[in-house]
């Protein structure tokens, strides 16, 4: 796709901001078609689904953020001169094509491509069934904004396939494509990274921790816990997992404390052995796999460890490697624990549930990468280009 002046790329921007309330309740009304036809047995999936006039509001939101962010294509990350006079300068490119895979959020089908649009690559949104008419009334959208400023349909592309056209489509693309984000379950992610041919971005599942360390402020912890289980279940950042120092002082008494706040606000656990012996009547864990479980539902895993580097070695092995929390006052211990928890983010004394770009000053984010290469954390407008080396010689040759 060709290089478009940041003024036509906002002009299309500003275009889309107008079309989308002007559409306010049409996108309403193709969701609700949408809602009508879903099987609410999935809450997490079904909370997603829902547009009313607050996430029109929301839609319309991200699009003006991220118009008022920088272009981030063509900067220069460096420019030297070498000895030999020839100069080298490392700018900021688009990726290309992007293809971003996901499930029943329509506003993922405005937040995606506004990213991939400001910079400057194309994007291919391969949303689910469950979310059909949201999703295509707002591809009408783009495409009347695109048309408006004279720029083909095809920057922003909803893929019309089924499943299995989808994992064909995924083995042999009919148009080259240069990044592919899977978000959704670990079939889906290994799917695509077994057949893509090209770079994959893994957008993981959550399976985030929180440890209670024996310096913890009990009453700090059980705030932090709560919010982070209870605030949206549906989200990638929510809690599952709560590991307990046994050294924390009047430890039985915390812990049946813990479970009624989380029994009142209807939160359901499943407990270790150890936990299991305070609370009697909790359900155990019934195999390893539970350790693994991003719940996305009003359910919590309770655990007991035995100091700080029991906790971490815990999180490691079964984490997702999205967020995790130390609860502690002491800050050496909570330095310890940041450094050597592998997760893209990591708290002390707060929620999971900051771990998004708006909540963490990045803007609309296209997924969170559980990723170590090219980024890991929120995906905003400034991960969304590659580089390239500008190379300026007079005659060089090298000898």
């Amino acid at each position: 796709m060709e290089l478009l002046h940041t003024d036509k790329k906002n002009d299309v921007l500003n275009a889309m901001i107008k079309i989308i309330d002007r559409e306010r309740d049409n996108i309403i009304k193709a969701n609700k078609q949408d809602l009508d036809a879903f099987d609410k047995d999935d809450q997490a999936l079904y909370d997603r689904l829902v547009v009313n006039n607050a996430k029109v509001d929301g839609m319309i939101q991200a699009i003006k953020e991220v118009r008022e962010q920088d272009d981030p294509v063509g900067a220069t990350i460096s420019d030297m001169t070498l000895d030999t006079g020839l100069q080298i300068t490392n700018k900021t490119a688009p990726f290309g094509t992007i293809m971003i895979i996901y499930e029943s959020r329509p506003d993922v089908t405005i937040e995606a491509a506004v990213l991939a649009f400001k910079a400057n690559n194309k994007i291919l949104l391969k949303g689910g069934k469950e979310a059909i008419n949201s999703n295509l009334i707002l591809e009408k959208c783009w495409h009347e904004a695109l048309e408006e400023n004279g720029l083909s349909k095809d920057w922003i592309k909803l893929l019309h396939l089924k499943r299995e056209e989808t994992q064909e489509f995924l083995r042999n693309p009919t148009e080259k494509i240069d990044l592919i984000v899977p978000r959704g379950g670990e079939r889906l992610i290994k799917f695509v990274k077994d057949h893509a041919t090209c770079a994959v971005l893994i957008s993981g599942r959550g399976n985030n921790f929180l440890y209670v360390s024996k310096h913890a402020d009990w009453e700090k912890a059980i705030k932090v816990i709560i919010n982070a289980k209870t605030d949206k279940i549906s989200g990638c950042n929510a809690l599952d997992n709560v590991l307990i120092d046994k050294n924390i002082s009047n430890y039985e008494t915390k812990v049946i404390e813990l479970q009624k706040t989380l029994e009142h606000v209807g939160v359901s656990l499943v407990v270790d052995k150890k936990i299991g012996q305070i609370l009697t009547k909790e359900t155990q864990i019934p195999n390893e796999d539970t350790w693994y479980e991003e719940f996305l539902a009003m359910k919590l895993l309770v655990a007991e460890v035995n100091g700080l580097e029991e906790a971490i070695e815990t999180i490691n092995k079964y984490s997702g490697g999205h967020s995790s929390t130390i609860m502690t006052e002491n800050k050496n211990e909570a330095a310890t624990f940041m450094q050597e928890i592998d997760s893209a983010a990591v708290y002390h004394n707060a929620s999971t549930r900051f771990t998004d770009g708006g909540q963490m000053g990045v803007g609309a984010e296209l997924a969170i990468s559980t990723d170590k290469l090219h980024h890991r954390g929120p995906l905003g407008l400034k991960q969304l280009v590659t580089n390239k080396y500008y190379v300026f010689g007079d005659g060089h040759v090298r000898v």
